[in-house]
C-alpha cells in the first residue's frame, strides 16, 4: 500500500542550500512571533483571558506566543468530545487512519525547516537538532501509519474444523497525551499520533514550556481534515489540567513522557480506582534516566571523548538519554578525561539562532536554578575541572549555563546518582571492567547506556549484564532512531515502552478473540 518506511534524512548545515532554507524560515517564523492560540475541543476554539506567555529561553524578551490556559471545566468537556468522537474514529478501517498520518508527514517534509524554527526559538535547540526533531516527528507518522495497518490485518490462530477463530486489535478509548518540552514536536506528535492512528482519540496536554509547537502541530492536523474531537488541544498548568486529566474517569490510558517524580505521580492517579470509572487504566510512560558511558582498557579514545561531548553536551544535556556519567578505566582514566575536557573546552554558546552557536539556552528559570544547585553541590562532591559558569538571565539575555565537568565523582554521590537534565557530567573512575558495570547499573534508572571496548567477552557480557532498556556498544548513547533503536527504558525510567519500535501500537490497543461456529 505505501513504500517500505525509511528514516528521513539529516541534511548537512555547512552546506550552503540546506544553510540558506533554515536562514529563510527562521526569518519567517521571527514574523510570525507573539500570537496568541486558543484551546481546541470538539473542533471549537475557545480563548481563555488566562494564558501562558511562552518566551525564547535564550532571549527572554522575546514572546514566541500566547497560549490559552485551560480550566478544570475544560477537561470535562475535552474529554467528552473525545467520547463522543470515539465512536466513529474507532470503526474507521485502519487503512484510512494511516492516510491521514502519511499525508501529514508529506506537508511536515515540505516544512521541515520551517517547524525546526520554531523549535530553534521556542526551546533554544540548535539548528541540528531542532531539524532532527523534526525528522523524527515524520519518521514516527511514516512508520505507525504502516504500523497500523500491519496491526488491523489478520493475525494467525490455529485451525479447527466447523469453526471461524480470528483475533483482532480494538482500541482502548480516550487516551490523555501529556508530552514533554525536551522534545516538543517529536514525542508530542509520536505519542498522539500513536493514540490517533490505532482508533483511539486524544486530549493533548503539551508541555507548559513549549506550547506553540504543540499548536502548530495541532493547526496540521486540522488542515488533512482529521474529524473534531480526534485530538483536543488542551494546554494549561499540569497541576490543573495534568492532574485533571489523569484522574479523570473517562480517560482510558495516559501516555506521558517526563520526570521521574512526575510519572510516579501519574502512575498513582491511574492505579485509584474513580466512580464511575469501568476499566482498569493503562500507563504508557517514559520518565529519564542518569545514563553512563563505560570505557574499557583497549579503545582509540579520540572517538570516545567526541562521543562523551556530543552525549553529554547536545541539546545542553537535556535528553533522558543524555550521557550524565563517564565512567572510565582507571588506565585511561586521566588521558580521556584531558581530552573530554579539551574538546568541550571548544563548545560555543549562545542564541541558536546563530548557526555557529552549538549549545542554546536551558529551557527555563526553574531549571537554570536547578542545574546550577547541583554544580554548587558537585563541586563539595568531586573536583570541577570545567565550567561551573553561567550567565545570569535578563531581558536580552537567556538561560545560559556552560559545559561542565566534575572528575573524581564517588558512585554514590548525589551528582552521580540523581538526574541533573543540564550540561553536567560526572566523571567516575573503575578498576576494571566489572567495577564499571557494577557503577553503572547502581542507580535507579535504565535507560540508556554505552560501552566503548575492544574485548569481545566485555562487549557480548554488556549485552547481558548492562541493565538498561537501550544499549550501544562503540557509539555514543543518543540518537535513537525510529525502528533501528525502539526507545524506551527499565527501572525508574518507565514502563519500557519502546516508541518507534514494532510492538509499540499494541500499548494502545487490546486483543479480542472472536469465534463462530459454522
Amino acid at each position: 500500500m505505501f513504500a517500505p518506511f525509511k528514516n528521513e534524512p539529516y541534511v548537512n548545515f555547512a552546506e550552503e542550500t540546506p544553510r540558506r532554507r533554515m536562514e529563510e524560515a527562521l526569518a519567517r517564523v521571527s514574523g510570525e512571533l507573539g500570537k496568541t492560540y486558543p484551546l481546541v475541543i470538539g473542533g471549537k476554539r475557545i480563548d481563555r483571558d488566562k494564558q501562558t506567555n511562552s518566551r525564547n529561553p535564550a532571549k527572554l524578551s522575546q514572546s514566541i506566543g500566547h497560549v490559552c490556559d485551560a480550566t478544570e471545566e475544560d477537561v470535562d468537556h475535552a474529554v467528552e468530545a473525545a467520547t463522543e468522537a470515539f465512536t466513529t474514529w474507532s470503526v474507521t478501517p485502519p487503512e484510512v487512519r494511516a492516510r491521514y498520518l502519511v499525508k501529514i508527514a508529506a506537508i511536515m517534509r515540505r516544512r521541515i525547516y520551517e517547524f525546526s524554527a520554531w523549535m530553534v526559538y521556542e526551546s533554544s535547540k540548535n539548528w541540528l537538532e531542532a531539524y532532527a526533531d523534526t525528522a523524527e516527528a515524520i519518521d514516527f507518522l511514516e512508520f505507525y501509519g504502516r504500523e497500523a495497518i500491519r496491526w488491523g490485518a489478520p493475525h494467525p490462530t490455529t485451525f479447527i474444523s466447523s469453526e471461524e477463530n480470528e483475533i483482532r486489535y480494538c482500541p482502548l478509548g480516550v487516551a490523555a497525551v501529556i508530552s514533554p518540552w525536551n522534545f516538543p514536536l517529536a514525542i508530542m506528535a509520536g505519542m498522539t499520533v500513536a493514540a490517533v492512528v490505532t482508533g483511539n482519540t486524544v486530549v493533548l496536554k503539551p508541555a507548559e514550556q513549549t506550547p506553540v509547537i504543540a499548536a502548530r502541530f495541532f493547526e496540521l492536523l486540522e488542515s488533512v481534515g482529521l474529524p473534531p474531537g480526534v485530538v483536543n488541544f488542551l494546554p494549561g498548568p499540569g497541576e490543573i489540567v495534568g492532574e485533571k486529566l489523569t484522574g479523570h474517569p473517562g480517560v482510558r490510558f495516559v501516555c506521558f513522557t517526563g520526570s521521574r517524580d512526575v510519572g510516579l505521580h501519574i502512575n498513582q492517579r491511574i492505579a485509584t480506582h474513580q466512580t464511575g470509572q469501568k476499566w482498569i487504566k493503562r500507563g504508557i510512560l517514559e520518565m529519564g534516566g542518569k545514563d553512563a558511558i563505560v570505557v574499557d582498557e583497549d579503545v582509540n579514545l579520540d572517538a570516545v571523548a567526541q562521543g562523551v561531548v556530543d552525549s553529554a553536551f547536545g541539546f545542553q544535556g537535556q535528553k533522558c538519554s543524555a550521557c550524565s556519567r563517564l565512567i572510565a578505566h582507571t588506565k585511561v582514566y586521566d588521558v580521556l578525561l584531558e581530552k573530554v575536557v579539551e574538546r568541550a573546552s571548544k563548545l560555543t554558546i549562545g542564541d541558536p539562532v546563530h548557526h555557529n552557536n552549538f549549545m542554546g539556552a536551558v529551557i527555563d528559570g526553574d531549571a537554570f536554578n536547578k542545574i546550577i544547585s547541583y554544580i554548587a553541590l558537585g563541586s563539595s562532591e568531586g573536583r570541577i575541572v570545567l565550567g561551573g559558569e553561567r550567565d545570569e538571565p535578563n531581558q536580552e539575555g537567556g538561560y545560559f549555563i556552560h559545559p561542565t565537568i566534575i572528575a573524581d565523582v564517588a558512585p554514590t554521590a548525589r551528582i552521580a546518582q540523581e538526574e541533573i537534565f543540564g550540561p553536567v557530567l560526572a566523571v567516575l573512575r573503575a578498576d576494571n571492567f566489572d567495577h564499571a558495570l557494577e557503577i553503572a547499573n547502581g542507580t535507579a534508572y535504565g535507560l540508556t547506556g554505552s560501552l566503548f571496548s575492544n574485548s569481545r567477552d566485555h562487549l557480548e557480557r554488556a549485552r547481558h549484564d548492562f541493565h538498561v532498556g537501550n544499549l550501544y556498544l562503540n557509539r555514543k548513547c543518543t540518537g535513537a532512531l525510529v525502528d533501528v533503536q525502539p526507545f524506551g527504558g527499565f527501572n525508574l525510567s518507565g514502563t519500557d515502552s519502546k516508541a518507534g519500535g514494532r510492538d509499540y501500537l499494541g500499548l494502545f490497543l487490546q486483543a479480542k478473540s472472536v469465534c463462530e461456529r459454522w
